[in-house]
């Protein structure tokens, strides 16, 4: 269920114009409905081990799919350092309009939960509009983190490192992922995060959400997952705790509880 077809040449779409156009990663599967939309986390890809094993999922049940890189992330252009929630949601939407068609499920992971939650917003503007061939079925969140540059990042902060992103516009921060090096903190990031906030007031998408979070995870505490879900409408919004979970929830069984989170979506 998790190999990935190893020659598969992702398509690529522009997103922006002038000075932000960026190239954006995209690879379709094309497949029965509901489809699903892959948001990754920040600083993941769509070649990690929850999107590669869903993309098999999607294969053996005949279903669509859709994953992609931001832009600074991956396989798409783009410096990392001009990302922004905004920029990134901006793909996103492109992305959705250009390759999805009936009803999705976004499955978002750590920002990509973030992520998934705004892009469900546009397109529920977009269906009341009539604008959009796509609509939502659902939404799978995985360790979500809205609001994490605000809640998670800039308000644990010392203040030696908020003075170094306000006067030099960029921190670099250690990381414990990856090869471990140190990534930038914006000053762009923190500042037009505060325009994309979803936690202070309800989120009414209309549909199902299933939440997965890992108690033991040490980057989006179960505390966020659950103000999360005070957010949510309370008719079909389900938050699975996984005790000795981490924040990747990669693990085989992990895997098998995100697929059916999906499943039972649709």
């Amino acid at each position: 269920m998790t190999d990935a077809i190893p020659d598969a040449v992702p398509d690529f779409i522009d997103v922006g114009e002038g000075s932000s156009a960026r190239r954006i990663a995209v690879r379709r599967r094309t497949g029965k409905d509901p489809g699903l939309v892959w948001l990754g986390g920040f600083k993941s890809d769509m070649q990690g081990g929850k999107a590669v094993a869903l993309d098999g999922w999607a294969r053996d049940q005949g279903r669509a799919m859709v994953r992609f890189d931001y832009s600074g992330h991956g396989e798409s252009g783009g410096d990392f350092a001009d990302g922004t929630i905004g920029r990134w949601l901006e793909e996103s939407l492109a992305v959705f309009e250009r390759f999805c068609e009936g009803p999705q499920i976004l499955i978002g992971s750590s920002m990509g939960g973030w992520m998934a939650l705004l892009l469900a917003r546009e397109i529920k503007k977009r269906q009341e509009k009539q604008q959009s061939k796509a609509s939502l079925a659902g939404l799978v969140l995985i360790a979500p983190a809205p609001d994490f540059t605000e809640e998670l990042m800039w308000k644990n902060f010392s203040s030696a490192v908020k003075k170094e992103i306000e006067t030099k516009g960029v921190w670099m921060r250690p990381s414990d992922y990856g090869d471990g090096s140190p990534y930038p903190i914006t000053r762009n990031l923190i500042e037009d995060g505060r325009n994309h906030l979803v936690l202070g007031s309800a989120i009414d998408l209309g549909c199902p959400v299933r939440i997965l979070q890992g108690a033991q995870d040490p980057d989006v505490p179960w505390q966020h997952a659950f103000a999360l879900t005070h957010r949510l409408p309370a008719d079909d919004v389900v938050l699975t705790m996984i005790q000795d979970g981490d924040h990747r929830l990669s693990r085989p069984q992990d895997i098998a509880r995100i697929v059916a989170a999906v499943a039972e979506i649709g």
